[in-house]
């Protein structure tokens, strides 16, 4: 689902629209990210492997595919659905901050509900904080920022950034080719939590 400029102003708002409902749902984000990881899957895949009820699996295929961000690949029965690719980009109203919403993003705010740092770290920053924080996770697994780097940068404590930073890790692989480069460290074991400021 890919946006360029030959959208007119109503596409574009509605398929921000139908993007945002992954953003604010963790729970539709998540069916989002399995049908992503899966390529495609039944209902009774995603019954079974995210731990929904019938009925609630359905109605958020439903919702999904209403959305735009699903489709359905076979009309026979059992149905089977994917995903639509989803690459948007929203600019902040100050004009000074973009923000590209991707299927790795959809994925990070899904895993709020298995992930207590990263429902944490939404609940204080938003999800522009935590677009912000992948964008240093994918950095940080190339080699290239460390914890203490995201800290200042974004004034948040060490703490805060090493615990985002750990929980995104996963998905930063599953995501991105970050290759071997993984000089900054990833491990708790080298914070020096002694001098950490946890404000």
């Amino acid at each position: 689902m890919s946006r360029t400029s030959t959208r007119t102003d109503g596409d574009v708002v509605r398929d921000f629209l139908s993007v945002a409902d992954l953003l604010e749902e963790p729970r539709l984000a998540r069916l989002y990210a399995y049908l992503d990881r899966e390529g495609e899957a039944t209902v009774r895949d995603i019954v079974e492997n995210l731990d929904l009820a019938q009925g609630t699996a359905y109605s958020y295929v439903d919702r999904l595919v209403d959305a735009g961000v699903v489709a359905v690949t076979d009309d026979e029965q059992p149905r089977r659905y994917t995903t639509r690719e989803i690459d948007l980009t929203v600019t902040t109203g100050a004009g000074d901050t973009e923000y590209t919403i991707t299927p790795a993003l959809v994925d990070a705010v899904g895993r709020r509900e298995t992930d207590a740092d990263i429902d944490t770290y939404v609940d204080r920053h938003g999800v522009t904080g935590l677009a912000t924080a992948l964008t240093y996770a994918v950095d940080r697994e190339r080699g290239e920022v460390t914890h203490r780097t995201m800290a200042a940068d974004l004034d948040v404590s060490p703490l805060a950034a090493e615990l985002i930073l750990q929980a995104l890790r996963p998905l930063v692989h599953e995501h991105y080719d970050v290759g071997a480069a993984e000089a900054a460290g990833t491990g708790l074991d080298e914070v020096d939590f002694e001098d950490v400021d946890d404000t």
